[in-house]
């Protein structure tokens, strides 16, 4: 049964955070706000997490994840960026972006793309994912919670409730989220390939 938690969308409380953070270091799934539309988040070393991710969303082995960063520094851990690529990605974030990117060591090998050894990375611009981030102090493993055969993702942290009470640990409600999921953009080849338009601008890498 998810706990669900009422977080004020701009000063969020610091005492929930520790909550919600205390429950994902126990391994816990939660359900959290973005600045695009409401995530599914677990730690990285959550197995058990990512899988009931796949199975909540039906995605297959090719489903590219998302590395949800506080900021450059953990992002640059995680994926390769030259110089070039680095200035274009720090001009957009933070903000309602993907990016497709070259994985490093450091991305377990069941994150990524069996091929292409890619992973997503982003950096969001919203107060509460910004405030979960940092009190973990770590990237969190992201899926747009989006189910199966819908067409739009759910937007009131109370349907999420509802619906999806039996397969999380936590509902996190800063209040109504968008419906548009994240702009992705595939660097993985070198240049700017735009694979999802969002509710990022998509003209900027065109």
């Amino acid at each position: 049964m998810a706990t669900y938690f009422d977080v004020h969308p701009e000063n969020p409380q610091p005492r929930t955070i520790s909550r919600v953070v205390d429950l994902l270091r126990s391994d816990g799934l939660i359900a959290y706000p973005t600045d695009s539309c409401f995530a599914l988040g677990c730690r990285i070393g959550n197995r058990d997490g990512i899988d009931r991710i796949r199975d909540i969303r039906q995605l297959d082995s090719r489903h590219h994840f998302t590395l949800v960063c506080r900021d450059f520094a953990q992002l640059g851990q995680l994926v390769q960026i030259n110089n070039a690529l680095f200035r274009s990605l720090k001009a957009a974030t933070p903000g309602s972006y993907t990016f497709i990117l070259p994985a490093t060591r450091e991305v377990p090998r069941r994150l990524l793309h069996p091929k292409k050894k890619t992973v997503g990375v982003r950096i969001p611009d919203h107060p509460v994912a910004q405030a979960l981030l940092t009190e973990l102090g770590e990237p969190l493993v992201s899926s747009t919670l989006l189910l199966p055969d819908e067409a739009e993702p759910m937007t009131q942290g109370w349907e999420i409730k509802e619906r999806l009470d039996h397969v999380l640990d936590a509902v996190i409600d800063s209040g109504e989220c968008g419906t548009l999921p994240t702009t992705v953009v595939d660097f993985s080849q070198g240049e700017a390939e735009i694979v999802r338009r969002g509710a990022g601008d998509p003209s900027r890498f065109e």
